[in-house]
């Protein structure tokens, strides 16, 4: 059984290959840069928008895990090259070399696609996927952390000056790229059909998700400081995002884009998309999971950049 993965080189699709090296799980893995060589992954170079590579990608796999995506761009057109034309491009070789299995990562932002173009993108993204006729997952993770992680690593750098901004007040579910891995590689290649088409959101297993404050306290305890948390004012985050954009461009982490589902009050999974728990459930406390990935940064020196 041989998994093609997208969005291999990436924070999740990095931990997507520990988990499959775990379980001897051989992966076909797309990318677009030369990579060091890695035991039980045969690397194809190319992108979502190379027909060729896509066809070499998907040929002779039980399954594809379509990680790949885009969380920011400068504008719509950037959002539907990367998630919406790129999953057509991924589901048409599928089913060109007659893999009947594919499993997509999603995103919350989909169930509101009305806020912002990531989450329109997201949404119809899903629709192709549920249209396409293969046996299909999609999953919806919550804010993702984990070492490697460069989005949630702006609060952890934040909490170290003692200070998290937080959008308006509101809850958001979370989930460790460990427990989000192990999710995606079991339901890869399907068992018996019991992860046919469903779409399910996982998380950390809290009911309700976090306050944005006792997130944000909880991100300061794992890098030792106790921080404040204040509710940064919707006119103040799309300010700050206009700077953003001044001084980073096309680099912006702040976006007008983001800051539109930023501030939407629940982010939280929903208990009717939980994931069975005889199929899967979550084994990484985040409290503990929220040292580690601190102490991971701290050990790489990203705290020094």
């Amino acid at each position: 059984m041989t998994i093609a993965v997208t969005g291999a080189p990436g924070f999740v699709g990095q931990a997507v290959l520990d988990e499959a090296a775990r379980q001897n799980i051989p992966v076909k893995a797309l990318t677009r840069r030369e990579q060091a060589p890695r035991e039980g992954v045969e690397w194809v170079r190319g992108d979502l928008h190379s027909p060729d590579a896509l066809r070499e990608l998907t040929s002779e796999c039980a399954a594809v895990l379509h990680v790949a995506g885009v969380v920011n761009a400068p504008d719509k057109a950037g959002f539907v090259a990367g998630n919406v034309e790129g999953t057509a491009n991924v589901l048409s070789a599928a089913r060109a070399e007659g893999v009947a299995r594919f499993t997509c990562v999603s995103s919350l932002s989909a169930r509101e696609p009305q806020l912002s173009d990531y989450g329109q993108s997201k949404r119809e993204a899903e629709k192709l996927v549920e249209d396409s006729g293969l046996d299909f997952t999609i999953i919806r993770p919550p804010a993702i952390y984990g070492p490697r992680d460069t989005e949630m690593f702006e609060l952890f750098r934040a909490a170290r000056m003692g200070i998290v901004p937080m959008p308006p007040a509101g809850r958001a579910s979370v989930i460790h790229a460990g427990d989000l891995s192990r999710l995606l590689v079991a339901c890869s290649p399907g068992e018996g059909g019991m992860w046919s088409g469903k779409v399910l959101e996982p998380d950390d297993g809290r009911p309700g998700g976090w306050p944005h404050k006792e997130l944000a306290h909880a991100i300061g305890d794992a890098v030792g400081r106790k921080v404040r948390a204040p509710a940064m004012p919707v006119a103040l985050l799309r300010a700050a995002a206009t700077l953003d954009g001044l001084f980073r461009g096309k680099h912006a982490k702040l976006t007008h884009d983001r800051v539109s589902y930023m501030v939407h009050p629940d982010w939280t999974s929903r208990p009717e998309f939980s994931v069975p728990p005889q199929l899967w459930q979550p084994e990484i406390d985040t409290r503990e999971g929220l040292v580690e990935t601190a102490a991971w940064y701290a050990a790489q020196g990203w705290f020094n950049r």
